[in-house]
């Protein structure tokens, strides 16, 4: 009399198992739409198993975007089964945006929220392009989602805009302070496809920051993890399917010596493992942590994180690389990595002048690094806030998701060959930008070309024509 009762249980507790297993997790990862690979500065074909620059981004697809129009002026996400208004309209200020989520009655519903951050990146897509930000020319630029499914805005150089002012609000609040102690949410800019800090209120005598705001409805438990340690080195997170290292790489290295040693990883009894990308190791930080706050990285106490020293000389936590090349106009020099301690930056001191190490886009923030250089050659960092620049960045592996092989992907396109005599002379490897080594004029005039700091002369910050006599004339 027992058997039947035995089965039974035993049936019950297969069919729950298999359930459990088949069951779509409710925090599905959507790919990164990224099909070209790249070098160290530009695209190449597909590298092969063994082969150097093997297992980036491109060559690893899942959950590929899907969406649905609804025709009442809402979008449906396919994958992550949330639904967003389409067009985000006029800017708002933090507190508008945060104020008009109840007020939002779009397509006849009433439960529309401001997203959070990992909401909202879902949208990211990394085949956009990465303007300069002194730019005015947003007219051959990408942006970093799909403008056949959402209506997109870069910034308005009439109103006083750089084409990069297309930040999106969340309500995901930095729980510690960027700047100089600006209250601050994250963002995603859409526009040079990055996660930063941005202030909340008014900064410094400026009037308040505006910010382009698409509510969202539907899949509350998106962006939330669930993390089991699995006792030999690895964690899954059974929220969305994806299996990682428990420790990092221990020590910094290129975007190159990372994706070989996330190919060549071998651990819990498996060797699939690969450098993750983007959207994926951001989809592990821990928002509620930071280092002024919990004493800690911005990841879960579940995973073991290096210590470092930062460029400060105070205790840190790494950033991670990934395997998202972040892709500019002219090359792909760069790629994308997630800071799980201060996103740091060389600010000036707007009364004395000199320069300030200060968190400026917060522990959780994504930005780039070049792939490959000397970070000795960036002393004051790189762009707008002075990113500051690594280079030798940790790793974090990953493997599962559903992830395939991509074998083969578009046709390589050629870089575009500059106009301007003055880059078609200067650039000698023909990437699309002048380096300090290929530079052939005095130091000083490399440095006021360099208007952004990046290490780099590029289409836009170049002179105009060839330079007469020896040397080139610095811009007026």
């Amino acid at each position: 009399m027992l058997v039947p009762a035995l089965f039974a249980t035993a049936l019950a507790a297969a069919t729950t198992l298999l359930a459990h297993e088949t069951r779509r997790p409710p925090y599905p990862i959507v790919d990164t739409g990224q099909t070209r690979c790249y070098s160290t500065q530009s695209e190449t074909a597909y590298p092969k198993q063994g082969e150097a620059f093997y297992g980036q981004d491109a060559q690893y697809v899942a959950n590929p975007p899907r969406y649905k129009h609804n025709g009442d002026g809402t979008v449906a996400d396919l994958v992550t089964g949330l639904t967003w208004q389409k067009d985000p309209g006029e800017k708002k200020t933090f507190q508008q945006a945060v104020a008009g989520a109840s007020k939002c009655g779009l397509g006849g519903h009433d439960d529309w929220r401001l997203p959070t951050i990992k909401e909202l990146y879902s949208l990211i897509l990394l085949s956009g392009t990465d303007p300069d930000p002194r730019s005015a020319d947003s007219g051959r630029q990408k942006p970093f989602i799909d403008t056949e499914t959402f209506t997109f805005r870069y910034g308005d150089p009439r109103k006083g805009e750089r084409i990069i002012d297309s930040q999106y609000a969340t309500c995901t609040r930095y729980v510690s302070t960027t700047m100089r102690d600006n209250e601050s949410m994250f963002g995603v800019n859409f526009a040079d496809g990055r996660i930063k800090g941005y202030p909340v209120g008014a900064t410094m005598g400026r009037r308040e920051k505006t910010y382009y705001v698409m509510y969202v409805r539907g899949n509350p438990d998106y962006g939330r993890n669930d993390f089991h340690d699995n006792g030999d080195g690895t964690i899954t997170d059974r929220a969305t399917g994806l299996v990682w290292q428990k420790a990092d790489s221990g020590k910094g290295m290129n975007w190159q010596d990372a994706l070989a040693y996330a190919e060549g990883l071998n651990l819990g009894g498996h060797s699939d493992w690969r450098l993750p990308s983007v959207k994926e190791l951001q989809s592990i930080v821990d928002y509620a942590r930071s280092p002024d706050t919990t004493k800690s990285a911005a990841i879960a106490p579940i995973f073991k994180v290096s210590r470092i020293r930062n460029e400060g000389g105070e205790p840190d936590y790494p950033c991670y690389w990934t395997s998202t090349t972040h892709a500019g106009l002219l090359d792909g020099s760069r790629a994308a990595y997630v800071a799980f301690g201060r996103s740091l930056g060389w600010m000036k001191h707007p009364r004395t002048g000199e320069y300030q190490l200060l968190d400026v886009h917060g522990a959780g923030s994504q930005r780039s690094d070049p792939k490959v250089g000397d970070p000795s050659q960036f002393p004051r960092g790189r762009g707008p806030q002075g990113d500051v620049i690594r280079i030798y960045n940790y790793a974090r592996c990953v493997r599962g998701g559903g992830a395939a092989l991509r074998t083969e992907g578009p046709p390589v396109e050629p870089t575009p060959k500059s106009q301007n005599p003055w880059m078609r002379r200067e650039d000698k490897n023909g990437d699309g930008k002048v380096s300090r080594a290929e530079f052939g004029g005095p130091p000083e005039h490399f440095d006021r070309f360099d208007r952004n700091r990046d290490g780099y002369v590029t289409e836009d910050e170049a002179p105009k024509g060839p330079p007469p006599g020896p040397g080139p004339r610095p811009p007026r």
